[in-house]
């Protein structure tokens, strides 16, 4: 189990202006900013779950991963995982997690991808049995059975993101914290990892934590998500529960012979053009039956589809909602 209660965490940046002038003053007296990363950060996550980690750069995102790997302390608060404080139990804590940084690699870059893996196997000291049960899995699971002989350098990105999950799964954490683990990757590696993802979560029980801006990988792989803003937590809920916070407002895209006239109330024209029309419907004004039937009496519908928000749309709103 995951449990952070009131985690503060500051960071003292430094700053100055461009110029050599600038920078011979700033050896003498330094001026300083104040980051707020994180403000009173307080959650659970239960043994199994997999969890939306989400908001806008700078919200908090990264600090909160790094805090909860150890890699951070923060200025206040507690974060107890498994039993233990992540920076003070670092050693046994880091046995059972994984972590992946999408912008960053474990791998060493001029060497094989399996002579990684073998260094791993032995910081974590996994045994011999243990080591060629999980390589071989992954490697299936992943498909990663022909690239783990070359070295990390010449790999594509897709290629090296999947054999980084692979590293991060090689000696049987029971958390896997994903930072941006599908940026760059095209669809059909964004697929791959995502269907992996869901295989370790369901067949090891794996919990799983999941920060990126990638809202189908949300929608793909979780079931609640944790909206982060300025340094705090703004929402904790469902997917189901996000949607029908934005459930009232429905697309309706038509395709036209005729004129279109005036619109009903709560029915709003979006965009209009050669018989081609995109109208937002507010369904707590007039019901979509209803708006389809008003469009009906003014011209003659050759092609008609009706869509709810997407999951891009709905975290777009909820920014706007926490002006974040």
């Amino acid at each position: 189990m995951i449990e952070l209660k009131n985690i503060n965490k500051t960071f003292k940046i430094a700053k100055r202006n461009a110029g050599l002038n600038e920078a011979l003053k700033a050896l003498f007296k330094k001026e300083y900013t104040y980051i707020h990363a994180l403000n009173d950060v307080s959650f659970q996550i239960n043994d199994g779950e997999m969890v939306g980690y989400i908001g806008p750069n700078g919200a908090g995102k990264s600090s909160t991963i790094k805090i909860m790997s150890g890699i951070l302390t923060p200025d206040s608060g507690e974060c107890i995982i498994n039993g233990r404080t992540p920076w003070k139990d670092r050693i046994d804590h880091v046995r059972e997690i994984g972590v992946v940084f999408g912008q960053r690699s474990q791998l060493w870059w001029d060497v094989p991808v399996v002579d990684s893996f073998e260094l791993i196997k032995d910081i974590y000291k996994v045994s011999d049995t243990a080591f060629k049960r999980n390589l071989d899995e992954l490697t299936q699971l992943l498909d990663i059975g022909e690239i783990i002989r070359t070295p990390a350098r010449q790999l594509s990105l897709g290629q090296r993101m999947r054999c980084e999950i692979a590293a991060s799964l090689l000696h049987d954490p029971k958390i896997l914290f994903l930072d941006e683990p599908t940026i760059g990757l095209d669809a059909v590696s964004k697929i791959a990892v995502r269907d992996f993802i869901k295989t370790i979560n369901r067949e090891r029980g794996t919990t799983v934590i999941l920060t990126t801006h990638d809202m189908q990988d949300i929608e793909a792989l979780t079931e609640r998500i944790l909206l982060i803003g300025k340094g705090r937590i703004l929402l904790d809920g469902s997917l189901e529960e996000l949607k029908r916070r934005n459930s009232t407002h429905k697309t309706l895209t038509v395709d036209y012979t005729g004129q279109l006239g005036t619109l009903e109330a709560g029915m709003h024209l979006q965009k209009n053009l050669d018989g081609h029309a995109v109208i937002v419907i507010d369904t707590a004004k007039i019901p979509v039956s209803a708006a389809i039937a008003a469009i009906s009496k003014q011209a003659e519908v050759n092609d008609l589809s009706v869509t709810g928000a997407t999951a891009e749309e709905m975290v777009v709103a909820l920014y706007k909602e926490f002006q974040i």
